[in-house]
């Protein structure tokens, strides 16, 4: 697929305590925003908060911001006086930057995650639709995803002159949306960030510690500062108050997106519009299948993601390898997709089919970065390694999908098993001992899972005969309908 042929559809809808987005590249759902009212994220916001711990072990120190649990700040995220730019060999002692009891203004680069606090930066960046404004910086940058050199340098020189007209000593991203922008476009962007910044620091001063200084964005308006590139056609909202919000938003600093703009109004749920509603559930699946007959495997851990690519049934025309490499072909790019539509982030490894062709791998990973070209998250692709896998690393800065989505299993606390009724059946035979040899009793009441207790009265019958000659003792067995599989309790009686 080529940028050129690249249509691009936003479609948000709007619920009372949740708002979801969805983007759309030809008209199939490659990335889903969810933001709940309950649960709403701190990416970007900035707060005034106080140091309440330093690790010189870690270079890091924990910091009070107001939220539940302490953020991380590590000191390659705090700003140095005159040597900001030093890299991370000559990293100062933490001790020497900031000390417990310090106040100091912060911004959450990262959600918190798990278990893990919110990751935090002093390093302030205040984004608008075509420039990032970094207080503490003093150069400019470009989007790396603005490939044309003489457009990079006309939007470098744009901007640093405008830094300069203005007065501002800091520095500047120009983002991706500003190629081919005017200077009196970006004029206004800069002169928007100035204000702010200046409100933030007049908020600062005058708040006490553990404020929320500045919050970013609600979702539906992060769509249209974020998400809305030169391919998007259309954005479709179907709620009239955040169509109103954001049409206004739009025509106060976006007026190019207000034709974008549109009520849904129509009977049918706008989710439903193009599977959005079934691709969501499917991407809570652990299996995908492929269209060719493969399927893959996701895996998510705390520590990273696997993904396994199988043949399953496609067989092919021509040979073994043939087979392989068409499967992995079309494995890249629903892995592309996937990753994006879960929001997968960290280390991501994948074990694509072995192909004996240098030249079919070579293939294979040129398609998985072609897919992941329209990714908003930063990601890295290493070649293939002697095992056969590939590994890369995809940004993650808030839960993915599965994690707002979902909660662990009660019956396997996260484990994805329970113990199998036969396993459940010799712990029962083992307890039922263990008690005959410590207690009097005359009989001993098994309460288990209903297939437990038909394995035992099937499969497991002569070893329950067994076991009463054995103790001398009668056993009963009693279903219990809100056990799961591997819980029971062996009653005296």
């Amino acid at each position: 697929m080529t940028d050129e042929s690249l249509k691009e559809e936003i479609l948000v809808n709007v619920t009372p305590n949740e708002v979801r987005a969805a983007l759309l590249e030809n008209g199939v759902v490659q990335e889903v925003y969810v933001e709940r009212s309950a649960r709403r994220g701190v990416i970007s916001n900035i707060y005034k908060g106080r140091v309440s711990r330093v690790l010189p072990g870690m270079q890091a120190a924990f910091v009070e911001i107001g939220l539940q649990r302490t953020a991380f700040l590590h000191v390659s995220d705090i700003v140095r006086p005159q040597n900001g730019d030093n890299g991370e060999d000559d990293l100062p002692s933490i001790r020497e930057l900031v000390k417990e009891g310090d106040d100091v203004l912060v911004q959450v680069v990262k959600d918190p995650i798990g278990n893990k606090g919110a990751r935090l930066t002093t390093f302030i960046t205040l984004p608008s639709r075509h420039l990032v404004l970094l207080p503490q910086g003093d150069s400019v940058g470009v989007s790396a995803r603005i490939e044309d050199e003489e457009e990079r340098e006309r939007l470098r020189e744009l901007v640093a002159g405008l830094l300069q007209e203005s007065g501002l000593e800091c520095g500047a991203i120009v983002r991706t949306v500003a190629e081919s922008a005017e200077i009196d476009e970006l004029r206004e962007d800069l002169k928007f960030l100035d204000k702010l910044w200046n409100l933030v620091q007049e908020r600062c001063s005058q708040s006490p510690v553990k404020s929320l200084i500045h919050e970013d964005l609600s979702l539906p308006l992060r769509v249209l500062r974020d998400l809305v590139t030169s391919d998007v056609e259309k954005i479709l909202i179907d709620s009239p108050d955040d169509f109103e919000a954001m049409r206004d938003f739009a025509e106060t600093f976006l007026p190019s997106m207000t034709p974008m703009l549109e009520l849904y109004q129509r009977r049918r749920p706008i989710f439903d519009l193009h599977g959005i509603e079934d691709d969501i559930r499917k991407a809570l699946d652990r299996n995908i299948p492929l269209k060719s007959g493969g399927y893959l495997i996701f895996d998510q851990t705390e520590a990273m993601t696997t993904i396994d690519v199988n043949t399953g049934a496609y067989v092919g025309h021509r040979n073994l390898e043939e087979t392989i490499y068409r499967t992995n072909l079309e494995a890249a790019v629903t892995i592309a997709r996937q990753l994006r539509l879960r929001n997968l982030g960290g280390i991501i490894i994948i074990d694509f089919i072995d192909m004996e062709e240098p030249e079919h791998r070579d293939n294979v990973l040129q398609l998985l970065e072609q897919s992941l070209a329209a990714d908003h998250a930063r990601h890295q692709i290493s070649s293939v390694s002697p095992l056969g896998l590939v590994e890369m690393t995809r940004k993650r800065t808030r839960e993915s999908l599965q994690h707002i989505l979902c909660e662990d299993c009660p019956s396997c606390e996260g484990r994805g098993f329970v113990l199998s009724a036969e396993t459940v059946c010799f712990e029962i035979f083992r307890e039922i001992i263990r008690q005959s040899r410590q207690f009097e009793f005359g009989e001993a009441m098994v309460l288990a899972h209903q297939e437990v207790i038909e394995l035992l009265l099937d499969e497991q019958a002569p070893s329950l005969a067994t076991l009463e000659e054995q103790t001398g003792k009668s056993i009963r067995l009693q279903p219990e309908a809100l056990y799961v599989q591997d819980q029971f309790d062996v009653v005296l009686m």
